[in-house]
């Protein structure tokens, strides 16, 4: 079974509605799946992930 987390290609940092209200990203309980076109639950399962190949790199907070 997988998990939804930063390591599908289809996730991105999601906007403040992931955040804590603090802007913290450590404590974000949602990843924006591009796939789905929305917020998800971080560590929820998940059917439609696809590992990010490890030459594609990890949008930061704030860039998509």
């Amino acid at each position: 079974m997988e998990f939804c987390d930063m390591s599908c290609r289809h996730a991105r940092w999601p906007g403040q509605e992931g955040l804590d209200g603090s802007g913290s990203c450590r404590t974000f309980q949602a990843v924006y799946c591009e796939k789905k076109g929305r917020p998800v639950h971080k560590n929820a399962p998940c059917a439609d992930k696809e590992r990010r190949p490890p030459t594609e790199p990890r949008l930061s907070p704030g860039t998509g």
